[in-house]
């Protein structure tokens, strides 16, 4: 498509911010809607802001209208379940309905692998896995990728997203270190993460490419091919003064739950067990279709959003 009309919604989030640049970057000249509850803001001179919620159906009336592209990337993942199927499920289902209603050819939905459950999962595909939520959010979001594969779209399910704008793993992972004070069964767990600027990239090659990319369907995992280790992203956090230097000590899995329970904190076991145990996705399919490389990795990138975090700390999101 020579110059291609792109609907944007989650347009101010942590994710939607960063693909909006890109749209109108060197690589590509897109013609964007940005849709947002608080609609106009400055994130890309030029781009239509229009405001609309995911929650209230009748705002996304014509949202989508002489648009190519649907990029869905507005999400609740708070722990108000009304509001998790409010937006996650009902409100994606009211969105891939309006832009079926205009036409659109080409849907890309972002979700997460938080969907898969508890785990361990360890380099698995999406068709090697079965879903397993456990949260309001992650259902409701497993709930809100069926309208998107109906219509013959893409479903990126994404890792851990770190980056300047992350409230919610690097922050947890501050409070679970206040609360767990040492390497957590030696650190060995491996899990997905991806840069947010990296997954901005993958999600517009996707989008505006030929060829793989423009006839990626289904699932596809988005974020970086490599796990991380646990102990490598702890440390390069505290080179970066994010967190204080760790005890030289290993503590078994089971002293850390134990401590983390007897401790105040907003991170529960379930989501400490996501950040320090095994869940790895494979995700080579997603950067070969966009014909991308997924570049050296997020720990690389971890500097650029230090302040960031230094000052978020470990305040939990809301």
């Amino acid at each position: 498509m020579s110059t291609p009309h792109v609907v944007v919604t989650g347009a101010t989030g942590f994710v939607g911010s960063a693909v909006l640049p890109r749209l109108a970057g060197r690589d590509h000249r897109a013609v964007v809607r940005a849709v947002s509850r608080t609609q106009a803001h400055t994130a890309l001179s030029g781009a239509q802001w229009v405001g609309a919620d995911l929650a209230d159906e009748p705002s996304l009336r014509g949202v989508c209208d002489g648009a190519d592209v649907l990029l869905s990337l507005a999400s609740y993942v708070g722990p108000d379940a009304d509001r998790c199927a409010a937006v996650n499920s009902a409100g994606t289902a009211a969105l891939v309905a309006e832009a079926r209603r205009a036409g659109v050819g080409r849907i890309i939905h972002l979700s997460t692998c938080a969907v898969y459950g508890p785990g361990p999962h360890r380099g698995l595909d999406a068709a090697e896995l079965e879903p397993a939520p456990l949260s309001a959010a992650s259902s409701s979001r497993l709930a809100g990728e069926g309208p998107v594969l109906d219509a013959g779209g893409l479903v990126l399910r994404a890792g851990l997203v770190l980056g300047r704008g992350d409230r919610w793993a690097v922050p947890a992972l501050v409070d679970s270190f206040r609360r767990v004070p040492a390497r957590w069964g030696a650190g060995a767990g491996l899990a997905s993460f991806v840069d947010v600027d990296d997954l901005a990239r993958l999600i517009v090659a996707l989008a505006l490419g030929g060829g793989a990319a423009a006839d990626a369907t289904g699932v596809l995992h988005a974020h970086h091919p490599e796990p991380v280790r646990n102990r490598d992203l702890m440390d390069v956090l505290a080179e970066h003064r994010v967190l204080p230097a760790r005890p030289d000590v290993d503590w078994s899995w089971r002293r850390c739950l134990d401590t983390l329970a007897a401790t105040p904190g907003w991170v529960s076991e379930r989501q400490f067990t996501l950040l320090a145990g095994d869940h790895w996705y494979r995700a080579d399919e997603a950067w070969e279709r966009a014909g991308i490389a997924p570049g050296p990795g997020p720990l690389s990138r971890i500097g650029l959003a230090a302040q960031w975090y230094r000052e978020r700390g470990g305040i939990a999101p809301g």
